[in-house]
């Protein structure tokens, strides 16, 4: 959970917690026989810590709580066997809730290593790391689905969504065999998955890419050249499912992306979603978490019902802004309609037997499908909801080199962005068309267009009784504006921010506002999601 939750929660947690003591978070062996050394199985329960009695679930909530203390069985994990060739330690990972290490296989693959439960102790500030606060907060954990990552693969398959497919295991009390990272995995129900990272990682799913990068590299090359594109309705697509199986935590950090050439010449990236740890969630259930729920909208719970589709979607907002900006109103309901034809029932319920453990299942499964069948048959709806949300206003952003912004008010329903990339050669006649789409201002209230480095072009024509706002950033280099546009009322509709220096400024219409300053600040744009 984040520190503003962990904040709400000291509110009620001396109430809820009081007399609780820390609990450990270890999985534990149902069984007071220890495992033998050739053990290939063992009956473990995931979190038997998260147990509440009638109170506290009163107060807490439910949550998923049943699964994580119910004994199930899971296969024992064994480093050397586990793959073709074994695993080897490699590097400890960086999350600060979640245990985490990756292993490399002899052909280089890599693959993620990471503990179901969470511990929130270094997400605190120090005054709060013991007693009951600490306790509180890992409370929340129990707001997940500890095996609903193992469900997603199948529907992710017959969506159409590339997906890694985790496992779960459960680590030895005695093991060694994973390097330094031993002592901090043993005795714990962890899951296992490929790491879609790196060229050395390219296969299933990916097959066919020329690079594996994370978010933040992808989105330095976006905005260096026009050789880069991120494949809007791919992303579209996997939010859509996001969306459905109610996983709120899809910010930048969750996506590693697959660089595919085209003829163009430019280099087209697809989105692979990584992480389900908040599938299914279930939070409100409790007469707190209910109350936080109300404060905090991106907590959502997964029901039949859709809850808020800007809450299921907040945490995910500056990527989605980065990489729906081109993708129009009737591509929406299309993927929609699509994803509706290919989560059948048959796909649903095998995704559902597979992916629980036999005895979660017999208590949670049926109910996850029916949930999951209901929210199908609203996807169109909330796809509608989605654009709504992204459409109000819409950033459209260029790059370090030279590019041309032409901007046509055609009609009152329809005004047309388009940007490409001016050619160092002159006598190249026609230059890449590199993004297009046309804005209704019933649904689109504001474009915002980044010219960032370079010295680009913005066009402006057109005259029309209605129109969205023009928002136009130059950026740090030599721009030119020309604006001839006329929209009907007293407001101007093209807003100019720059410093007052250094720019070509052509007005023939009336529409123009110049919101020039001795200052860099408009200058500033955020390429990776760190000034947030």
């Amino acid at each position: 959970m984040t520190l503003r939750y962990s904040s709400l929660l000291l509110l009620f947690a001396a109430t809820a917690c009081g007399r609780e003591t820390y609990f450990q978070p270890d999985a534990r062996v149902d069984s007071a026989t220890p495992l033998p050394p050739t053990a290939d199985s063992a009956r473990v329960t995931a979190g038997r810590h998260y147990h509440r009695g009638p109170l506290g679930r009163l107060l807490l909530g439910t949550h998923h709580r049943p699964s994580w203390v119910q004994p199930v069985s899971l296969p024992v994990l064994k480093p050397q066997s586990v793959v073709a060739g074994g695993l080897k330690f490699s590097k400890m990972g960086g999350g600060f809730q979640t245990t985490s290490v990756t292993l490399i296989s002899p052909e280089g693959r890599n693959y993620a290593l990471r503990t179901i439960d969470k511990d929130p102790y270094r997400t605190l500030p120090k005054v709060l790391r013991q007693g009951f606060v600490l306790t509180a907060v890992r409370d929340a954990t129990s707001a997940g689905l500890p095996y609903g990552a193992f469900v997603v693969p199948p529907l992710a398959q017959a969506a159409g969504v590339p997906h890694t497919t985790p496992r779960p295991f459960y680590v030895r009390a005695d093991e060694v065999g994973l390097g330094d990272a031993s002592e901090r995995f043993q005795g714990k129900v962890v899951l296992l998955e490929e790491k879609f990272e790196g060229k050395q990682n390219i296969f299933g799913p990916v097959a066919g890419a020329t690079a594996l990068e994370e978010s933040d590299d992808v989105l330095a090359e976006l905005y260096a050249t026009p050789g880069h594109k991120l494949d809007g309705e791919a992303f579209l697509r996997a939010r859509l499912l996001d969306i459905w199986l109610g996983d709120w935590d899809r910010h930048e950090g969750q996506w590693s992306w697959a660089a595919y050439p085209q003829p163009t010449g430019q280099t087209l990236w697809r989105p692979v979603p990584q992480d389900r740890d908040q599938v299914f969630f279930r939070f409100d259930d409790g007469a707190i978490p209910w109350l936080i729920s109300k404060l905090v909208s991106k907590f959502r719970t997964f029901r039949p019902r859709y809850q808020s589709t800007e809450g299921y979607t907040r945490n995910a907002s500056f990527i989605d802004e980065r990489a729906l900006a081109e993708v129009s109103r009737p591509a929406y309901r299309r993927i929609a309609l699509d994803l509706q034809a290919r989560l059948t029932d048959e796909v649903i319920t095998r995704a559902v037997r597979q992916g629980l453990p036999a005895e979660v299942y017999r208590k949670q499964g049926p109910l996850l499908e029916e949930a999951l069948r209901a929210r199908r048959a609203k996807l169109p709806q909330v796809a509608n909801e989605f654009y709504a949300l992204k459409a109000r206003q819409v950033v459209v952003a260029g790059t370090d080199q030279n590019e041309r912004f032409v901007v046509e008010r055609r009609s009152d329903t329809a005004t047309v962005v388009s940007v490409y990339q001016i050619p160092a050669d002159k006598s190249q006649k026609k230059p890449l068309l590199l993004y297009q789409r046309s804005f209704n201002p019933t649904h689109t209230r504001t474009v915002v267009l980044h010219g960032l480095q370079g010295k680009d072009e913005f066009i402006v024509s057109g005259q029309v009784r209605r129109s969205p706002f023009l928002d136009i950033y130059g950026g740090p280099g030599s721009d030119v504006v020309q604006d001839s546009s006329r929209v009907a009322g007293w407001r101007k509709r093209t807003r100019f921010y720059d410093t007052r220096r250094n720019n070509e400024l052509e007005i023939i219409g009336p529409e123009f506002k110049d919101r020039t300053e001795h200052s860099v600040k408009p200058h500033a744009f955020d390429r990776d999601g760190s000034g947030r």
